[in-house]
């Protein structure tokens, strides 16, 4: 059995990360959804709140579940018997970024490897802070994140 970690904020989780997520379970034995708890970053939803968002976007997919973490992904994918991380590319500025935290992961822990799944053409412009800077000033967010969880995103941005 294969399991892989897509890690990242999700912050709010947008269709970008949903095709991935999608597109990983169908590869992948098991993926869990790594929500990443950065202390020095002032979310739009709490930690809990993230992983309430993706849980119910993802309900309707067996072999996915979510969690949160703090510190190493390395440390994460130790105690979670993981050896695949599951990282989603939309421009040549996040693989050089991307690449480099792959080698560091490398070396941390020869035996975890990294893939890279590449955005499709639809998500590749699409990231959760332009997502709320839309959500902020009103824009529309149809078809940038689940439906389901849009109230959700208005809500909040409109309680700031």
């Amino acid at each position: 059995m294969i399991r892989a970690v897509y890690p990242g904020s999700f912050d709010p989780v947008t269709n970008g990360h949903l095709d991935i997520i999608e597109r990983s379970a169908k590869v992948f034995d098991e993926l869990i959804v790594a929500v990443l708890v950065n202390p020095d970053k002032k979310g739009l939803f709490n930690i809990e709140e993230r992983v309430e968002l993706i849980q119910r976007v993802i309900n309707h997919i067996p072999n996915v579940k979510v969690q949160y973490f703090s510190g190493l992904l390395i440390d994460f994918m130790k105690q979670q018997d993981a050896k695949v991380i599951i990282k989603g590319l939309r421009a040549v500025s996040d693989f050089e970024y991307e690449f480099q935290m792959s080698l560091m992961n490398k070396k941390l822990d020869p035996d975890i490897e990294t893939t890279f799944m590449m955005a499709t053409s639809k998500n590749s412009f699409l990231s959760s802070s332009s997502v709320k800077q839309v959500a902020t000033f009103g824009g529309c967010i149809k078809d940038l994140v689940p439906d389901e969880i849009i109230p959700d995103i208005m809500k909040k941005v409109n309680n700031l």
